[in-house]
């Protein structure tokens, strides 16, 4: 990865896609349980870090995941630095603009905040909608992670056609396509962009960690541990090769990757 920041160029991209991850939330003193099904208890905790990531192409910005607000951040004990929809302002994007947004699942630091982008439709796969309304819900272990204010907010979203649904694979854009993996959630999705250096894989919640998927060491919030380590198979799979898997909430991200010269806690993930 080139070292030093990184100007974001809009739009005006020839045949690959640029990608930023967006810092907007931390949560810190997290013990080694609460990172790894089974944890070793001689490994230190590591913090989560919270991002939205945005995808710049020639066709128009793509947001995937929109995060959490400030009540949600208050219920939930995570210290919230700033709203996603703020943190594009300072990035340079109006929310407003954003027409398309991937919705890689419905859990409450993903999916929260459907109200501040108005003129977008939302990407999710069918099972995902399925799995957040449906016969699950009703265990509060499995429907912890949701919240019901988000998730009946997007079905008002499907009544207001502005919901896309996807089941498995689809393009979005060119060089932009969502995979199924499920696992941490029944219809977790992962987003594949063509860059300059080789198609990158958003794993989102697929691996909060770059840890999970190298020790083989699911994080702990789990629906289907066999469909969750087969998704890191599909992982692999579609970037090609481990550098170019970007896992969800490792503050490892952004060490790794340029700085953006922005107001934006942001990185460059297509360098």
């Amino acid at each position: 990865h080139s070292a030093g920041k990184q100007q974001p160029t809009g739009n005006a991209l020839a045949d690959h896609s640029e990608i930023y991850a967006i810092r907007y939330a931390t949560m810190t003193g997290r013990q080694p349980h609460q990172n790894y099904l089974t944890p070793d208890i001689h490994n230190e905790g590591t913090d989560l870090d919270y991002f939205v990531w945005l995808i710049r192409g020639k066709s128009g910005d793509i947001l995937v995941d929109t995060g959490f607000n400030d009540v949600a951040a208050k219920e939930r004990s995570r210290a919230l630095t700033i709203n996603p929809a703020d943190a594009l302002k300072q990035f340079g994007v109006a929310p407003d603009s954003i027409r398309d947004v991937v919705i890689t699942h419905l859990h409450y630091d993903h999916a929260g905040n459907l109200d501040l982008f108005p003129n977008a439709r939302f990407h999710i796969q069918d099972r995902e909608m399925t799995f957040a309304t449906g016969r699950c819900m009703c265990h509060g272990l499995l429907r912890h992670p949701f919240s019901v204010e988000d998730v009946t907010l997007m079905v008002r979203h499907v009544y207001s056609d502005r919901v896309v649904f996807h089941n498995g694979d689809a393009q979005i854009a060119p060089g932009v396509t969502l995979h199924h993996v499920g696992g941490h959630s029944d219809g977790l999705q992962v987003v594949r962009v063509e860059t300059e250096r080789g198609p990158v894989v958003l794993a989102s919640d697929a691996a909060h960690y770059y840890g999970n998927m190298h020790r083989g060491n699911p994080f702990p919030i789990l629906y289907n541990i066999g469909d969750t380590m087969q998704g890191w198979r599909t992982v692999e799979r579609l970037a090609g090769h481990p550098d170019r898997v970007i896992p969800g909430h490792d503050p490892m991200v952004r060490e790794l990757y340029p700085r953006v010269d922005s107001a934006a806690d942001a990185v460059a993930l297509h360098k």
